[in-house]
């Protein structure tokens, strides 16, 4: 005996589910709360299938593709080093920040304090897009100051890494604030072709997270470690940290955005982070 099950189109970001012998079911952001917990976990461990469409998942998720990129850096510095190498960050970075010759801006540059210990974390915004980067680039090599920057960099650092951003349409867009705050920056490895279904429930989430103004910033990757999203928080300390996570289980809706969005997940590391002098962010 064959199943027939039907689809409702819901919205651009509705998946659906199709195992074999089974009815279809369509997922959106106005997911039930009384439904079948069970149920649903026995059907996560299908394959989802995102609904046949020719826009590009970027597109749908984030705010405008040719308006903003993000570069986030991650820099492990030997440990005698790390003085001296915030020091030199301090004086360089903030003059291609404040310079208009360069079509970027720094985001922020913080110190880990927990998680991978002497370790840099740097993000700029190119306004523009993949344009603004090639440009900001290109003028870099030609910049004395800047090469010399990084040639002493370079003897500082054990390694390096970077990734491409975009921003997810629902999440603020960074702007500088005043401290003292700590930064937490919460990082997930997504699977493969579930971008879409976490979008979906975090355009709902972000909703009950920012009554304390610590939501600062969702991206998303382009280029280097793909499906990773990256969440950025900002608190007056360790405490208010562990308050205001308590305080979200209290709204009804987040403990099902959190049960349903952890089996998306493949790997999640948290960093609690300090800004650096020049960091925008504070």
């Amino acid at each position: 005996m064959v199943i027939l099950g039907l689809c409702v189109a819901m919205s651009p970001f509705t998946y659906v589910l199709t195992p074999p012998s089974v009815f279809f079911f369509s997922r959106g952001l106005s997911a039930s709360n009384h439904r079948n917990r069970e149920d649903s976990w026995f059907k996560s461990l299908f394959v989802r299938k995102v609904d046949p469409r020719k826009d590009a998942h970027s597109h749908l998720l984030t705010k405008n593709e040719e308006s903003n990129l993000y570069k986030i850096q991650f820099h492990n510095v030997k440990p005698e080093c790390l003085d001296a190498y915030n020091q030199l960050c301090e004086e360089t970075l903030p003059s291609i920040h404040n310079d208009k010759y360069y079509p970027c801006e720094l985001v922020g540059t913080w110190n880990t304090w927990y998680g991978e210990q002497d370790q840099a974390v740097h993000m700029w915004r190119y306004r523009g897009g993949y344009p603004a980067l090639t440009e900001v680039m290109s003028k870099l090599r030609q910049n004395k100051e800047f090469m010399k920057y990084r040639e002493e960099r370079g003897k500082m650092l054990l390694s390096r890494r970077n990734q491409l951003l975009l921003e997810f349409s629902f999440w603020n867009e960074p702007i500088p604030r005043k401290g003292p705050n700590i930064y937490e920056l919460r990082s997930y490895q997504l699977r493969p072709g579930t971008m879409i279904e976490w979008g979906n429930y975090w355009a709902r989430a972000i909703g009950y997270r920012q009554h304390n103004s610590e939501a600062v910033g969702g991206f998303f990757s382009q280029i280097g470690n793909l499906y990773m999203v990256h969440h950025l928080w900002a608190y007056k300390d360790l405490e208010a940290r562990e308050a205001t996570r308590n305080a979200a289980w209290q709204h009804e809706g987040w403990d099902e955005v959190v049960y349903y969005t952890v089996p998306l997940i493949q790997h999640m590391d948290s960093r609690i982070m300090i800004p650096m002098k020049a960091s925008p962010l504070q």
